[in-house]
């Protein structure tokens, strides 16, 4: 299984990038710029949500 590594923009923490991710074709293209690991991306989801309620 081929995986890539990837630095995280948020956390500043070197995490993998799987292949079948979705993530994964993104890293693999270099598309982006900044990445962010899953810990981050969740943190970052739920706080969006949080403010859009408010």
């Amino acid at each position: 299984m081929f995986c890539y590594e990837a630095l995280c923009y948020n956390c500043k923490k070197v995490f993998k990038v799987y292949e079948g991710s979705p993530k994964y074709k993104l890293v693999k293209e270099k598309k982006t710029k900044y990445f962010c690991c899953e810990d981050c991306d969740h943190k970052i989801r739920m706080e969006a949500i949080k403010n859009f309620f408010r």
